[in-house]
C-alpha cells in the first residue's frame, strides 16, 4: 500500500489528538520515539477492510471515514474518526485485519505507531489498553448508531448529523468536501443532499455560496439533527472525559 513514510511538512504536536494527550506520562514516554508523523491527502485510502496494516494511526488534522463497500461497489459510512480517536482498533481486538475500509475525507496529519509496539501494549495490558478499550466502545456506539439512522432518519436529520460531526473534528474553520462526496457517505443520491442544504439556508440556520457553506446557528444544527448526534457525544464524553468538547460555529466548505 502506497502509505508515505515520513512528513514533508511543518511536524505537528502528537497531543493534538486527544486520545494522545491522555496517555499517562510512562506510557507516554515509550510510545514517542516511535510515533511518526505521516501526510495524507483527501481521498486517500489508508487501508482497504480485511487487510492486514502494519501500523495503528492518530488523526491530529486528518478526518478519516470509515466506510462499510457493498460488492457492486456501493459505499456508505459507518463512522468518522477524528483528532478524538484513532484507526485501528481491531489490533486490540484479536482481529488483526481491518473491520472497514478507511478514507481520508479532509487532508491532514496523522501520527502512526508500529503493530509491534501496539500488540506489546495489549499483553502488557496497562493503562494504555484502557484507554484504547474505552475509545473501541465509543467507536462501536458510533456505528450502531450510524446504522440506525440510515435506516430510520430523513437527509435533512443526516445532514444536520453530519456536518455537526465534520465541525467537531475540524481543526481550522474550513473542512472541504464535495456535495457528491457527502452523499456517497449518507447513502443517498446528491440530489436529496442539495435540497437539504437549500433547506437549512432557507431557515438561517446555514449560509450557502458557491462551494461553501457557513454555519450561521450551530444551536439549530443541533436542534435539526437526529438523537444520534447527542448520542454518540454523549457516549464518547463518558467515556473519555478529558476530551475537548465540541467546537462552536465553525464555517464548512462544500464544493458543489
Amino acid at each position: 500500500m502506497n502509505l508515505l513514510t515520513r512528513s514533508t511538512c511543518k511536524t505537528s504536536d502528537p497531543r493534538q489528538n486527544q486520545l494522545l494527550a491522555a496517555l499517562p506520562a510512562s506510557e507516554w514516554a515509550r510510545w514517542l520515539p516511535y510515533l511518526e508523523q505521516v501526510d495524507f491527502a483527501s481521498g486517500k485510502v489508508v487501508c482497504e477492510s480485511s487487510s492486514r496494516t502494519a501500523y495503528m494511526y492518530f488523526p491530529t488534522t486528518a478526518v478519516i471515514s470509515l466506510l462499510c463497500t457493498t460488492v457492486d461497489g456501493g459505499t456508505s459510512e459507518v463512522a468518522v474518526v477524528g483528532n478524538d480517536g484513532v484507526v485501528g482498533v481491531s489490533m486490540i481486538m484479536g482481529g488483526h485485519t481491518m473491520l472497514n475500509r478507511a478514507v481520508v475525507q479532509s487532508a491532514g496529519q496523522c501520527f502512526r505507531l508500529p503493530s509491534l509496539l501496539v500488540k506489546m501494549e495489549v499483553e502488557r495490558a496497562g493503562a494504555a489498553l484502557q484507554l484504547l478499550l474505552r475509545y473501541t466502545q465509543s467507536l462501536i456506539t458510533q456505528v450502531m448508531q450510524m446504522a440506525a439512522c440510515n435506516r430510520h432518519h430523513t437527509i435533512d436529520q443526516q445532514l444536520a448529523r453530519r456536518l455537526l460531526t465534520a465541525m467537531d473534528r475540524a481543526t481550522s474553520d474550513e473542512v472541504a468536501m464535495t456535495q457528491e462526496g457527502l452523499a456517497s457517505l449518507l447513502g443517498v443520491r446528491r440530489e436529496g443532499v442539495t435540497a437539504a442544504a437549500l433547506k437549512l439556508q432557507c431557515d438561517g440556520v446555514i449560509r450557502y455560496q458557491r462551494g461553501h457553506i457557513s454555519v450561521l446557528d450551530r444551536r439549530r444544527l443541533e436542534q435539526r439533527a437526529c438523537e444520534c448526534y447527542a448520542a454518540v457525544s454523549k457516549e464518547h464524553h463518558r467515556l473519555l472525559p478529558a476530551s475537548v468538547a465540541s467546537r462552536p460555529l465553525v464555517p464548512m466548505l462544500i464544493a458543489a
